[in-house]
């Protein structure tokens, strides 16, 4: 947003005078009686008005991309409340997860259950699995294809994916 309290807008607006802060911080004018000649003046005219213009933008850039310390704190630390919700929301997420592998485990053969943690957990190729337990990789493939076709039956009608 344009501030029009700037050096820079206050130096635009006198077109007959350069506009500056001295070493005490108060706003002083040049006037075209303070130079030997008209262009003079105009030279550090136009030359004033570029520079404060840089300034500005320089400013602009920095107000736009920086936040005061207030605004932050109040994403950096959640109250005790939100941390405890948390808490327990960990909690009963991995509490739900065992449950639910402790049943899928039950679901499948341990083979099929091997299989599928080395494929999907592990990363394992099927190829890789195959040479690993000495067989070939067509039969690895179907196995875990088919602990998966279980798993999907298991899961209720929301969770399952394609």
């Amino acid at each position: 947003m344009f501030n029009p309290k700037t050096l820079y807008a206050l130096n635009k607006k006198d077109p007959d005078a350069i506009v500056y802060t001295d070493a005490d911080g108060k706003t002083q004018r040049l006037t075209r009686a303070d130079f030997d000649s008209p262009e003079e003046f105009d030279r550090w005219k136009s030359w004033s008005d570029q520079d404060l213009h840089a300034e500005d933008n320089q400013d602009q850039v920095y107000l736009h991309h920086t936040c005061s310390m207030n605004e932050v704190a109040d994403t950096l630390t959640p109250d005790p409340a939100t941390l405890m919700v948390q808490r327990i929301d960990k909690k009963e997420r991995r509490r739900i997860s065992a449950d639910m592998l402790t049943r899928v485990k039950g679901l499948l053969t341990e083979k099929q259950y091997r299989r599928l943690w080395m494929y999907h957990i592990r990363g394992l190729t099927e190829q890789k699995i195959a040479d690993v337990e000495g067989v070939g990789q067509r039969r690895i493939s179907k196995s875990i294809t088919s602990a998966e076709a279980k798993i999907r039956k298991f899961l209720p009608e929301g969770k399952r994916r394609g």
